[in-house]
């Protein structure tokens, strides 16, 4: 009697053993509540780690200033591990191109809007809404939700102040101000068949003026062009050295804050612009991260940090940007019509080609 006894207790206290230690396994799986750190913030526990970035850091796809800094107050503020690689839209299209069904990327972020389009109607990437779009103007995003505008790019002319003053031309305050026959040879563009900054800145003039008003426009400018660079960064470079008086480049502040005597003008009669966006490639195995980078680039607190970091307007009316990047409101956008710039791109490029190029 003794001896069954105890093994009935014996395989009783068995079976609460096991049941404590999957008590605890499960405890441990599921992360619980992290506790604070010693300056008194709570970290994201595993559970959130899990949920926000399964088994790899966030991948990204990006065309934007700035990356090392904006990822890593993403990271922060977010606690989802990112990597990135920059390329610029043309190589991030073939890439995606090339990985559809099979994705590499999570998310692209940055870029000319004119390809994430493209990249919509081919079905590479994720329609998703964000909480946060309602803040952003219709015009700066897709109506079905492929892509969502966080930042303005904008054509300026970088003017070098000294060079103006030097040779007493008035620093130009719009487009038709460069055709002054002083500033031959002083103004510099790039090619509009590899620059999007120059496409932008003619397909532009041809909306705002006309067709045949505007080719007249741009053969008149082009007296004023030695020649036309082949990478966007050289106008405005040459500006701020004084090798040219002018450079048209996208925004330009940068140049101002390193210090270089210039002054960034937005033209009155029309200033230039595209929206960078941001987009969840279609496939990603890492969807819910993704969502919060999309987020998060919406939120006050993300823009903040992107127009600090790449100086440009924001997308976000009233989120704070740095005193030297203009807000939306003090700007004359041109009303631009980028499907029909989209279209018109090749027969645009070709013309200029046959007649313009240099």
């Amino acid at each position: 009697m003794f001896i069954k006894k105890w093994k009935k207790r014996k395989n009783g206290l068995i079976v609460l053993l096991l049941l404590t230690v999957m008590a605890a396994v499960m405890v441990s799986g599921c992360g619980g509540v992290a506790g604070p750190t010693e300056n008194g913030v709570e970290e994201p526990g595993e559970e959130t780690a899990e949920r926000t970035a399964p088994g790899k850091p966030l991948q990204i796809y990006a065309a934007y200033g700035g990356l090392q800094e904006i990822m890593d107050a993403f990271t922060q503020d977010t606690g989802i591990p990112v990597e990135f690689i920059s390329m610029s839209s043309g190589e991030v299209l073939s890439r995606m191109r090339a990985e559809k069904g099979r994705p590499l990327g999570d998310v692209w972020f940055g870029g000319g809007v004119d390809s994430f389009m493209v990249a919509a109607e081919e079905g590479l990437l994720e329609a998703y809404v964000s909480p946060e779009s309602e803040y952003i103007e219709e015009r700066f995003k897709d109506p079905d939700g492929y892509w969502t505008g966080v930042s303005i790019v904008l054509v300026t002319f970088v003017v070098n102040k000294e060079l103006a003053e030097e040779r007493g031309i008035p620093i130009p305050e719009t487009w038709d101000d460069l055709l002054d026959e002083r500033l031959q040879g002083e103004i510099l563009m790039p090619n509009p068949g590899i620059s999007g900054t120059a496409f932008t800145a003619m397909a532009s003039i041809l909306q705002r003026l006309g067709e045949e008003e505007g080719w007249d426009y741009l053969a008149m400018l082009d007296e004023n062009i030695p020649y036309y660079a082949e990478r966007g960064s050289e106008p405005p470079n040459k500006a701020s050295l004084g090798e040219v008086m002018i450079g048209i480049s996208p925004d330009g502040v940068n140049a101002k804050r390193e210090g270089y005597p210039v002054e960034v003008v937005y033209p009155s009669d029309g200033t230039a612009w595209w929206h960078s966006p941001v987009a969840i490639i279609a496939g990603t195995p890492n969807l819910e991260a993704a969502k919060e980078f999309v987020d998060w680039t919406l939120t006050e607190r993300g823009q903040e940090i992107l127009a600090f970091n790449s100086p440009r307007p924001s997308t976000r009316p009233g989120a704070p940007i740095p005193d030297d990047v203009p807000s939306l409101e003090t700007l004359n956008l041109v009303d631009y019509n980028f499907e029909r710039a989209a279209r018109e791109r090749d027969a645009i490029v070709d013309k200029w080609q046959l007649n313009l190029a240099k």
